[in-house]
């Protein structure tokens, strides 16, 4: 009997990882509602719209006090994950209250679809152009400045992040990514320049596995992150033995130094860390596993980028 249920049931793995995904999407959300309880609005909220590409396209806008329309401000892009939103992007990485302490500008764009993601596995223009145009509409309005524009992303956001790094090189003077989802093969990336990378990825990610290959939830071809990170290194001519930096509880970090341009990468190690941004507010371990608070990814990518100028 045993035997006749095992050949009943082996050809539905992708039922299997399809209910997977769904109770994840479903899990998030009901999460999510629950943290901002009594805030609907804002889950849904888009400070503002562009068309592109015959689109019309949303986004989340937070503009400091500080800001002086005399002053060059800095823009960072922070882009959510899959079958995520703006909000849940904006209160997971907690983008504006160091965007208050530093005078910065954060913006951060909604995908398409549902459940919402970014198409990040192929050379496509839609989602690129949309974040080219949306720069475009943020520096009409305000006074950015053009050689310290960054982009970071959780998952899928962390993949458009590196798509964005391949495409918009002339433009994006550093990259962040926590999770980071990265489909695209590296040799179709083909950047104008090397792009600096601050990459973050814990050991026991159950969405995204930090040794590649396909996860519970998704059948898809995810590299090896370790050796992705040194590949994206050697693309920016970096020497090929990194520089070990000091641990900090459950992350460990290397650098990536003597990079053409500049365009270091650093990568964080989070032991038995899962699918999480570190520093944030925890999500259930039986989502997305642990979320470490030993270091903030947040902090760590700014210091970063504030390196990082374009063509510096």
């Amino acid at each position: 009997m045993a035997t006749t249920d095992t050949r009943k049931r082996a050809p539905r793995p992708r039922l299997a990882r399809r209910r997977v995904v769904l109770l994840i999407v479903l899990c998030l959300a009901a999460v999510s509602a629950l943290l901002l309880t009594g805030a609907w609005a804002l889950i849904n909220q888009a400070d503002g719209q562009i068309v592109s590409g015959g689109q019309r396209r949303s986004y989340l806008l937070h503009v400091p006090a500080s800001y002086n329309p005399a002053t060059p401000a800095p823009l960072v892009i922070s882009i959510h994950g899959f079958a995520e939103w703006p909000a849940h992007q904006m209160q997971i990485s907690r983008w504006n209250a160091l965007a208050d302490r530093h005078g910065f500008i954060v913006v951060y764009p909604a995908g398409t679809g549902f459940p919402r993601r970014w198409r990040t596995d192929a050379q496509t223009a839609e989602d690129v152009t949309f974040i080219a145009d949306l720069i475009d509409a943020l520096a009409g309005r305000y006074n950015i400045d053009p050689t310290r524009i960054y982009a970071n992303g959780l998952s899928n956001g962390g993949g458009m992040s590196y798509l964005l790094a391949c495409q918009l090189a002339d433009r994006i003077a550093a990259v962040g990514s926590v999770s980071g989802a990265y489909l695209l093969p590296l040799d179709e990336c083909r950047p104008a320049s090397p792009v600096p990378l601050i990459a973050f990825h814990g050991t026991a990610d159950p969405i995204v596995p930090y040794a590649g290959g396909p996860s519970a939830a998704f059948a898809l071809p995810f590299p090896a992150v370790p050796e992705w990170i040194a590949a994206w290194a050697g693309r920016n001519g970096c020497a090929a033995i990194p520089v070990p930096l000091p641990a900090r509880g459950e992350a460990s970090g290397v650098q990536y130094t003597g990079c053409q341009g500049g365009a270091d990468v650093t990568f964080y190690t989070i032991q038995g860390g899962g699918h999480a941004w570190p520093g944030s507010d925890p999500l259930p371990p039986f989502i997305v596993g642990h979320t470490t608070q030993d270091i903030d990814a947040t902090a760590m990518m700014w210091a970063f980028f504030s390196q990082h100028p374009l063509g510096d």
